[in-house]
């Protein structure tokens, strides 16, 4: 995800903006730029591909001086990484200037509306369109914050903004639309910060405000005003962030657990990045080494990892079997190498590890190389023992997980097994380019729709607060969502110590039906697809035995309040992503649950992080 430092203040601009992104420089490396307004009223861009060193080079030899800037660093989304994309973006005519992080779902619709009235874009970017957009408001007459605020509610999509006006060198202008982008805003003594991430700024500041979903600020010297979007002020909450590095990681956060299940939206808008062209429905995976000779002369993918990863392999295997057409095993990669798999070199294994270093997939790796496979492997831990020995990998880009039970690795492996399944079946010519655009556009709504789900926190915190003394839980699911029954069963497990088990909703009537009574709560996994009504039955025949059953629904499903206890409502995804969707209450669910019963979240006990002994 790309970083973002806003100043306004005494101190030279340029020189506080670079340290900022020195400092975020791990969110973005594919280019990095800076804006500062003059006293004169010039607006001096810079900005270069590649990594900042270069932006610091070129600031040095063409030094740029004002009170009054923003700069970013970015990981591309929208056009591949090049000057001509870097951010800041600009006006046609120069006035505005911005920088934005997440991705600006309808952006082609409003760059097709403004290149009909004459705008000439500069760059392959969606955020141009925001700077776009921006200029023709205050070139009509409007005041910037209100220019401002219509642009903003002009936007579709997770979204964080800073914006600067070349004619009003009083104040910056930012906002937060969703989740998929955070925005911080440093209070000093005769100035003011604005950043992505709590590190940019703690050189300054210990004082800060989090920008909620839709809501927008504007700084100047003197302080800050913290409004919707629609105008109507809020009295913002000001927090004093503590001086160890540790607490100082959290921000905001009790745990880092929490924290991490907050990032995966914008931990979704970075696995993205410079892989998708939202036009075409091209799919970039560079690193996998992958040609329409090896995959065709493949005849199925075998899948090993452990824990947590294992059920993002058994979603893996739906997208691959369903786009690719490609036959999918998966196997505990702990269990993998003492069975003798049929193993050649027409077959692919695939391991997902976030840390790179588990020791079961490690050594199943090792198996499949000596049979003869091609290795892949899908990896947070960039550098790691399985990203070196593997033939092609993708990077999951969830950026560090520090919380042992993992959340957003699982999310983020999802999405690569899901642009890998529409890579490998344009290859294959399993998947035609109308289908390919299908699927990435609905990969577009995705990082908004689990910021939509995050914004009913306080919902699971009461949910988990009736339920955390139980002693047993009951997850089911069918399909695609079988895997999120048994993630749900394991987070809850893992974190807050209660038994819980996932199972196919199926077969339900083949043994686990025994256990229901009138104390076991039943978590139906039950969102809009084609075995919805298989779901409702299951639904039903577990009610009748008297369980307590909490329903993941679709919005807009009143009918479902009469067959469950309970219902946590979940945005409408496509099928294929749904699981993303659903997961995320279960992991707020388990973690609320934990956090009322007293258990070490982030360290729970008998777990490491990396398990990397057998």
């Amino acid at each position: 995800m790309c970083g973002i430092v806003g100043y306004i203040g005494s101190r030279q601009a340029s020189d506080v903006i670079l340290s900022g992104l020195k400092r975020l420089e791990y969110r973005g490396y594919d280019s990095a730029g800076l804006a500062v307004l003059t006293r004169n009223g010039h607006v001096n861009v810079r900005r270069d591909a590649g990594k900042l060193s270069n932006l610091e080079s070129l600031v040095a030899a063409q030094p740029v001086n004002g009170h009054i800037g923003i700069g970013h660093t970015r990981w591309a989304t929208h056009g591949a990484p090049s000057q001509r994309n870097s951010h800041p973006h600009t006006g046609m005519n120069g006035r505005v200037v911005v920088v934005q992080n997440g991705i600006v779902e309808n952006f082609i619709e409003l760059k097709d509306e403004l290149q009909a009235e004459g705008v000439v874009f500069a760059s392959d970017t969606d955020t141009e369109v925001i700077a776009q957009l921006l200029e023709r408001y205050v070139e009509s007459g409007l005041p910037f914050l209100e220019a401002a605020q219509a642009t903003l509610n002009r936007l579709e999509g997770s979204n964080a903004v800073v914006m600067l006006n070349r004619d009003d060198d009083r104040q910056l202008i930012c906002a937060r639309l969703g989740n998929a982008g955070g925005i911080t805003l440093g209070i000093g003594d005769g100035e003011m910060f604005i950043a992505s991430d709590i590190p940019a700024i703690l050189e300054y500041t210990r004082q800060v405000v989090f920008l909620e979903n839709r809501q927008m600020a504007v700084i100047d010297q003197r302080g800050y005003r913290v409004m919707h979007l629609t105008g109507e002020p809020i009295s913002a909450e000001e927090h004093t962030i503590a001086w160890d590095p540790v607490s100082a990681a959290k921000g905001e956060y009790r745990h880092f657990m929490q924290k991490e299940i907050f990032e995966q939206p914008r931990a979704i808008v970075e696995t993205l990045g410079g892989r998708i062209d939202f036009e075409t429905g091209d799919v970039s995976l560079p690193e996998m080494n992958l040609t329409p000779e090896l995959v065709n002369h493949l005849n199925k993918i075998i899948i090993v990892a452990c824990g947590t990863s294992f059920y993002s392999g058994l979603v893996g295997k739906y997208l691959i079997e369903s786009i690719a057409r490609i036959p999918v095993e998966v196997e505990y990669a702990s269990e993998f190498r003492y069975y003798h798999p049929i193993i050649d070199d027409r077959t692919a294994v695939l391991a997902i590890t976030q840390s790179g270093e588990t020791a079961d997939t490690l050594a199943a790796m090792e198996q499949a190389r000596q049979d003869g496979a091609t290795l892949w492997t899908i990896v947070n831990a960039f550098g790691s023992q399985a990203m070196r020995v593997s033939d092609g990998y993708i990077a999951m880009h969830a950026g560090p997980e520090i919380g042992v039970a993992s959340t957003k690795a699982f999310t983020t492996s999802i999405v690569d097994q899901y642009l890998l399944a529409v890579a490998l079946g344009r290859l294959k010519g399993s998947c035609s380019a109308e289908r390919a655009r299908e699927l990435i556009f609905d990969l577009t709504h995705l990082p908004d729709l689990a910021g939509r789900v995050l914004d009913h926190d306080a919902e699971y915190k009461e949910l988990a607060h009736l339920f955390h003394k139980a002693t047993d839980f009951l997850f089911i699911g069918r399909g695609i969502n079988y895997p999120i029954a048994l993630e749900g069963a394991l987070k809850l497990k893992e974190i807050s110590y209660i038994h819980a088990e996932g199972y196919p909703a199926g077969e339900m009537k083949h043994g686990p039906i025994a256990l229901i009574d009138e104390t076991l709560p039943i978590v139906a996994i039950a969102t809009n697809d084609f075995l919805y009504d298989k779901m409702v039955s299951q639904i039903q025949q577990s009610k009748a035995r008297g369980g307590i059953v909490i329903a993941v629904a679709t919005e807009g499903n009143e009918a479902i309040c009469n067959e469950a206890d309970h219902v946590i409502y979940v945005p409408e995804a496509s099928p294929l992503l749904a699981p993303i969707v659903n997961v995320i209450p279960l992991q707020l669910l388990a973690y609320h649950i934990a956090v009322w019963r007293g258990c070490d979240v982030d360290q729970p006990r008998n777990l490491a992080k990396s398990v990397t002994v057998e």
